[in-house]
């Protein structure tokens, strides 16, 4: 058991809540997929037109 003084690190914390952790997961997967993909799309060289 856990003295009252110590302290639980975050990691810890973290993994005793498996929500917290899929939606920690999710959020940087999106995250990271959005952001790519505006990157991408402001890279692209300007169509022309026929």
């Amino acid at each position: 058991m856990t003295d009252e003084g110590e302290k639980i690190p975050l990691g810890q914390r973290l993994y005793d809540r498996p929500i917290l952790l899929l939606v920690a997961g999710l959020v940087a997967m999106f995250g990271f997929y959005t952001i790519w993909g505006l990157i991408e799309i402001t890279s692209l060289p300007q169509a022309t037109l026929p």
